[in-house]
């Protein structure tokens, strides 16, 4: 696939991705007080919980952090351009191990650091989102040409 058919996705904010995280951790923090109440090390524990997932939100679902995912260009098959905070734009190959549902895609990304890159629906325009799905499941895009078995 060549540069002229590559699409440029600008990623939004998601609350909704945001308020999942946190309360995921939450949860895991009010799990661990259960068991570990009494101790001061549970609640060292679980303050830590609380602050890893409002860090995890904030990088993650808000995209406020530095490095975090700000737009991505489809380019080919397995390749794609992440654009991170600061207008750095890193190149990367996508694995094979894609998650598509109707409200969220997952890529695991191959960056200097191995990481998943998360898509939520409220984090695009809906025909970007439905472009994005497309792509993850069928490795191409839509309106492009099926390049024929053996072709490079």
């Amino acid at each position: 696939m060549n540069t002229t058919t590559a699409t440029h996705l600008r990623l939004l904010p998601s609350g909704r991705i945001a308020l999942l995280i946190v309360s995921a951790h939450l949860g895991a923090a009010a799990a661990l007080l259960t068991v570990a109440h009494a101790t001061i090390s549970g609640w060292i524990l679980a303050t830590l919980l609380v602050a890893l997932g409002l860090a995890t939100a904030w990088d993650r679902a808000l995209l406020r952090a530095r490095e975090s995912v700000r737009g991505v260009l489809l380019q080919g098959p397995d390749d794609i351009v992440l654009e991170l905070g600061q207008h750095r734009h890193v190149a990367s190959r996508v694995g094979a191990r894609r998650w598509v549902s109707a409200r969220l895609v997952v890529l695991p990304v191959a960056l200097p650091r191995r990481r998943s890159l998360v898509v939520a629906g409220d984090m695009l325009e809906p025909e970007a989102f439905r472009r994005l799905r497309l792509w993850a499941l069928w490795r191409q895009l839509p309106g492009v040409a099926l390049r024929p078995r053996g072709a490079k």
